[in-house]
């Protein structure tokens, strides 16, 4: 019962992600009846659900919301500004009841009854007494719009043991509209034979209904995988009307078999109509025998396949140093094809934990909807590249960091109404996400036209914090990343938003914790733009596997762009750590030098390029030994302020490779080069 309970948060929480997106997408089109009707669908099924599992609270509160939903689908009401911010307002409660197992604190309970008592006070202001010119177009329009279907409910015997109740599923049906029920017990055992706890029986049901049939399937939801269902049009309006339809029926109960039965509605139907279309003929069956096009996979599922994955690629790494030291024609051709295999399925491990930055745009959009009409700020919210994809475990980690960007953006960066007008801007503020694919990394934008940044009041403010000297020669760019210290704010006062001098370090330091790196440009009454790069995997990279004296070092592949072969005379005499290569002037250093390795120093030596925001630079290393597949483990707190390297993988041969963020390579020794 535990596993079927988890099964239904789960499912429920993304229906509300999927109301919250649809009620989000009404505030901008509140013409859209595509969406009105997702938001009508999503409470039926959280109504129809939640009871099977004790959340009443959550099914009383969705049962008043589908009322008004349902007004607005019949045309008796709008959708307005009230409506959705006291729909979305239920939305934040909802997910307290289903998070929190409905055990609500003083406050929320209070919440939760102010809103049921605005909710049902809503639906009864709009529905009204229509007079009687509209109860008769309501009619028609009623009848009109009512279809019938035939529907085979066929459960597995298990289905009482996994938790769920057929009965509340056909109770469920009855409440759509006219509903016929027709039982069959053909399979139930004799009384000696009959285990208590299993299903022996399945239903045939005539349903006429003016709901379509996503809300007939949304019934069954929670037991898709549990049983056989099928449904299928067999006319417009209602022909459970029909006396001879009954009568047919009635007659036909228990002697025929599902299938005749189905030949008979076919047929029964021609009779009852003169026209017919290959739609109502072919019906619309949702067997099981179409297959399933997804499946839900646990999140830990995903950590232990990566992990698995994560160790196959260090045992293969061993087969191939095993295959070299003992050459065997046999012994080479596994190798190398346990090596293809290997690729191949971290390729698709990765895919598969790969999630769309759609995932993280809701509750960014909600957040600047909550937030300008808090600060009385009109702004538009847009978002690019909502289909690029990022590892699950950087989309985790990035969120409460793009959370805090927003924040600022919406309290310091954007102005108000009379500033804007001020500075010759449309009223309207805009503020918009983008993500995009650049190279080896995805880039996370966050942009807003608003004030923009000021490098000289950034500089005052951190010279009177006493985070720089007076003297201090800072570029634009470097004054930007003063915001980045601890304590570091221009907020002239306090407020729930934003200003106490405690959250942008924080957001920094959650980036760098996945490897990511953030950017600030700016121009006064112009802009903002912040860019998180990230790379596209936190577990496994392909890299160029080197060597310094004793010491493995691997390059991610990515940034590495040709080795060239140079003399230890060569380096020692170069001027300015300048090499020519290829017909231009390289900038480079030494990892002996930088790592002062002194010792067995080889007359020969190798230069690999590496290039970084067309930056290109040398690093100069002993042996190159050649490409390598990094299984990337972290180095522990005695490494952790080493920040040019991210991290640690295991050799076949039980050595350790530091793994080189060469990104941050560049940064770093740039300065000491160029001087």
């Amino acid at each position: 019962m535990d596993n079927i309970k988890a099964r239904f948060l789960e499912e429920a929480n993304d229906l509300i992600e999927d109301l919250e997106k649809a009620l989000l997408e009404l505030e901008n089109n509140p013409e859209d009846k595509n969406q009105v009707e997702k938001v009508f669908r999503v409470m039926h099924t959280l109504k129809g659900t939640s009871a099977m599992f004790g959340f009443a609270k959550v099914g009383d509160l969705t049962h008043d919301l589908e009322t008004i939903y349902d007004f607005i689908r019949e045309g008796k009401a709008a959708v307005s500004s009230e409506i959705l911010s006291i729909t979305l307002e239920s939305v934040d409660i909802l997910k307290l009841l289903l998070n929190s197992d409905q055990a609500l604190d003083h406050k929320d309970e209070e919440a939760y009854n102010r809103l049921t008592k605005e909710v049902v006070k809503l639906a009864e202001k709009i529905e009204g007494k229509p007079s009687d010119e509209t109860e008769q177009e309501a009619a028609i329009l009623e009848v009109e719009s009512v279809k019938s279907y035939y529907i085979l409910f066929r459960p597995q015997e298990k289905i009482l043991v996994r938790g769920a109740n057929p009965m509340y599923l056909l109770d469920d049906l009855n409440a759509l509209g006219d509903c016929k029920i027709s039982v069959h017990q053909t399979n139930v055992p004799s009384l000696d034979d009959i285990d208590p706890v299993l299903c022996y029986l399945y239903w045939d049901i005539y349903l006429a209904t003016k709901e379509n049939e996503q809300a007939i399937k949304d019934i069954f939801m929670f037991v898709e995988d549990d049983c056989i269902l099928e449904i299928h049009k067999v006319s417009d309006g209602n022909i459970l009307s029909n006396e001879k339809f009954i009568q047919k029926v009635e007659e036909i109960e228990g002697d025929v078999s599902v299938e005749d039965l189905k030949e008979f509605v076919k047929n029964l139907l021609q009779i009852l109509k003169s026209k017919g279309n290959a739609e109502e003929k072919g019906g619309s069956a949702t067997s099981k025998e179409n297959g399933l096009g997804s499946i839900r996979v646990a999140t830990d599922k995903l950590d232990h396949l990566m992990n698995m994955v994560s160790e196959l690629i260090t045992v293969q790494a061993r087969l191939s140093l095993f295959a070299e030291k003992n050459p065997n024609p046999e012994l080479d051709a596994i190798a190398e094809n346990v090596e293809k295999i290997s690729r191949q399925l971290r390729d698709n491990a990765f895919s598969i934990c790969l999630i769309p930055f759609e995932n993280l745009l809701t509750r960014f959009q909600r957040l600047v909807r909550d937030l300008s009409i808090e600060l009385k700020k009109d702004i538009l919210f847009l978002a690019e590249g909502r289909e690029t994809e990022l590892d699950k475990t950087i989309i985790e980690n990035l969120a409460d960091p793009l959370m805090h960007l927003i924040r600022n953006s919406l309290d310091h960066g954007i102005e108000d109404k009379e500033g804007r007008t001020k500075a010759g801007k449309p009223a309207q503020a805009t503020i918009t996400v983008k993500a995009f694919y650049s190279g080896n990394q995805v880039h996370i934008q966050v942009i807003d036209d608003g004030r923009g940044i000021d490098p000289v009041k950034i500089k005052k403010k951190a010279i009177e914090k006493g985070l720089v000297s007076d003297e201090a020669v800072l570029t634009d760019k470097e004054c930007y990343q003063l915001i980045f210290l601890p304590g570091f704010s221009t907020a002239e006062k306090v407020t729930d938003v934003s200003g106490r001098g405690v959250g942008m370090d924080v957001v920094k330091r959650k980036i760098l914790e996945i490897r990511g790196e953030v950017d600030i440009e700016s121009k006064v009454d112009v802009g903002t733009t912040i860019t998180i790069k990230l790379p596209l995997s936190l577990s496994i990279i392909d890299g160029l596997l080197v060597k310094v004296d004793n010491t493995h070092i691997v390059f991610p592949l990515f940034s590495v762009q040709k080795c060239y072969e140079v003399t230890r005379s060569q380096i020692a005499s170069a001027f300015n750590n300048m090499i020519a290569v290829d017909g231009e002037q390289i900038s480079f250093f030494s990892l002996r030098e930088q790592f002062k390795i002194e010792n067995n120093y080889p007359e020969i030596l190798q230069l690999v390029t590496i290039s970084h925001e067309n930056q290109k630079v040398g690093l100069v290393v002993d042996t190159i030994i050649g490409e390598y597949q990094a299984v990337l483990k972290p180095l522990g707190k005695l490494y952790k302020q080493l920040d040019i390297m991210s991290g640690a993988s295991i050799l076949g041969d039980g050595t350790v490779a530091l793994v080189m963020d060469t990104n941050k390579v560049i940064k770093e020794f740039s300065n000491k080069i160029l001087i």
